[in-house]
């Protein structure tokens, strides 16, 4: 299994962005997504930008990857505000996934 990164991009030249992942800064590859502005959020899977995303979803992803460091420590509390996107809804499939 492969998990997305949210980081933020700090600087870009032609294919290749410092970006932010948290307070560390790292090389990115931005073939796939194409040069980016200071400030674009990109989710990065191996070293590589494969999708251009909101500051909101990279939240929602940051905090959905604590909760699975939580639980990976055994911790076993309340991890529902970290799931805020879906306390009021039932989670849906992406349309090419339903029947």
């Amino acid at each position: 299994m492969c998990l997305g990164i949210p980081m933020k991009v700090q600087s870009c030249v032609a294919e290749e962005a410092i970006c932010l992942n948290g307070d560390q800064q790292e090389k990115v590859d931005m073939s796939l997504v194409g040069g980016q502005p200071s400030g674009t959020w990109v989710l990065v899977f191996m070293g590589a930008a494969r999708e251009i995303i909101t500051e909101q979803r990279a939240v929602q992803v940051r905090q959905a990857l604590q909760a699975v460091e939580a639980v990976m420590q055994g911790q076993d509390g309340d991890l529902d505000h970290l799931f805020s996107d879906l306390l009021d809804r039932e989670p849906q499939l992406p349309p090419h996934l339903q029947k």
